[in-house]
């Protein structure tokens, strides 16, 4: 926040404070913009240099407005942020906002959360739920904007062994990851913080047991904060008459970015669909001319595929060595007894070293202990090869040369999703973008390739479609 705007606000503080005291109003606006409605708490990140300056005229004031008072300045988060990051007044369950990256939407609801549970006359239990555990613990608590970072006054302890932060009211709150939905079977809650549930790994699953758990209080809540995507579990939620919905956009957080950041951005992303979504913080709908919709992978989602019989590890090499914004597609999939496929994981690697992606590879392989190597040879050629078996000279490989577009190729591939043939173990968020933002150009739409998509259908051609050439229409 600029010098000229904050200056602003505690000019209008200070005379809203001289208003009540020569008043002795209790019913006065503790802070105004011209109404009531506007009235909000108070503070900034040198909330202590606020509080030393305005403590010693607190006495004067009304008993209700000292408090409010002392809590405003304490609280620090209405001057510092944006009038979208305050959580919304009104009647509502489900605060969603939905935010571009570095739009400031983690940092709203780590000051949602710790506000509520360090100001509770009786300690509330939390829930904080993330893709995984250690992105619950790396953004939701130890991150720049998160829980133990942004506490000014009334400061969590973190028990790291037991996932849990602890404020001195008592006030307690518990990590979970929905990579275990269940473990969310049991616990009940005041409050809930749903972080990036855009690519949750379990994200139906986990939701629902949440909800049967958000049930303390006379009014539990809870927020999700999420780049948008558009599953069909964001979609409900955006559509549930409980939600009050708050988009953030990149741009409108520039003073906290690095120089230079949005216009790279804009640059590179302005007017694309990624843009929309990743910047703009736009819930994007699947292409009208993709092969796949996200309502179709969903249908073709398990938890716990069955006994696999041949395993691949497909590749699909960047056109160069670290090139900006490369990525080296690598997808695992396996064939299941029945002849069912299931793609097992998206291992692919971005802007790494010919040894880095190689050696990515060959964990691909040990980890599922995979049948075979496909590995893709029209950008690299016999190097290729030459780096995958430099990292493993015993590695079983295959290379593929292809010899017809992208969309033709990937076409006989969805055929086999129509049919139910082909399943997820899990959720793959980028991956699952690519396949629903591919379209006949063979191009994503903001021009991008798609190096995991590429990896994907290379995978199940080798294990659905004929061995190790590319899918081809047999005959009738």
């Amino acid at each position: 926040m600029n010098g000229k705007l904050l200056a602003m606000r505690l000019g209008g503080l200070t005379a809203d404070i001289r208003t009540a005291v020569a008043l002795g109003d209790e019913r006065a606006p503790l802070l105004s913009n011209g109404d009531e409605t506007s009235a909000r708490p108070a503070g900034a990140d040198g909330g202590d240099v606020a509080y030393r300056g305005a403590t010693g005229g607190l006495a004067a004031l009304p008993r209700r407005m000292r408090i409010r008072l002392e809590r405003c300045i304490n609280d620090g988060w209405w001057l510092s942020g944006r009038r979208e990051q305050q959580a919304p007044e009104g009647d509502w369950r489900t605060w969603l906002v939905m935010g571009g990256r570095g739009s400031g939407k983690t940092r709203a609801g780590a000051e949602w959360v710790h506000r509520l549970a360090s100001e509770a006359a009786v300690p509330l239990r939390i829930a904080l739920v993330a893709e995984t555990l250690a992105d619950a613990r790396e953004v939701m608590v130890d991150g720049v904007s998160g829980l133990w970072r942004i506490a000014r006054h009334r400061r969590p302890a973190f028990e790291i062994s037991r996932r849990r932060l602890v404020w001195p009211n008592g006030s307690v709150a518990q990590l979970f990851s929905s990579e275990d939905p269940e473990s969310l079977r049991g616990p009940q809650f005041d409050l809930a913080w749903c972080d990036e549930l855009g690519k949750w790994k379990h994200a139906r699953e986990t939701w629902d047991m949440l909800q049967f758990g958000l049930r303390l209080g006379t009014e539990p809540r809870q927020v999700v904060t999420t780049t948008p995507r558009a599953i069909p579990l964001l979609k409900a939620i955006v559509a549930d008459p409980g939600t009050v919905v708050t988009r953030l956009s990149t741009d409108g957080n520039a003073a906290n970015l690095a120089p230079g950041f949005i216009k790279a951005m804009e640059t590179r992303y302005g007017g694309t669909r990624l843009g929309r979504q990743e910047l703009d913080g736009e819930l994007i709908e699947d292409r009208e001319d993709a092969l796949w919709s996200r309502d179709m992978l969903e249908r073709l989602r398990v938890r716990s595929p069955g006994p696999l019989g041949r395993v691949v590890v497909a590749v699909d090499p960047p056109a160069a060595e670290r090139a900006r914004n490369s990525c080296c597609g690598i997808v695992a999939a396996g064939i299941e007894s029945s002849g069912r496929a299931v793609v097992l994981a998206d291992l692919s690697v971005a802007n790494a070293s010919p040894g880095a992606w190689g050696a990515a590879v060959v964990r691909a392989v040990r980890r599922f202990q995979a049948d075979r190597v496909v590995a893709e040879v029209n950008q690299g050629g016999d190097m290729v090869g030459a780096i995958l078996r430099s990292v493993d000279a015993d590695l079983p490989l295959t290379t593929v040369r292809a010899t017809r577009g992208k969309f033709l190729r990937a076409e006989p591939v969805a055929a086999l999703y129509e049919q139910g043939r082909v399943v997820h173990a899990g959720t793959f968020p980028a991956l699952e973008d690519q396949m629903c933002d591919f379209g006949p150009d063979g191009r994503l739409s903001g021009g991008g390739s798609p190096d995991r998509l590429d990896a994907l259908v290379w995978a199940l051609t080798a294990l659905m479609l004929g061995g190790q050439g590319e899918p081809r229409v047999r005959g009738m």
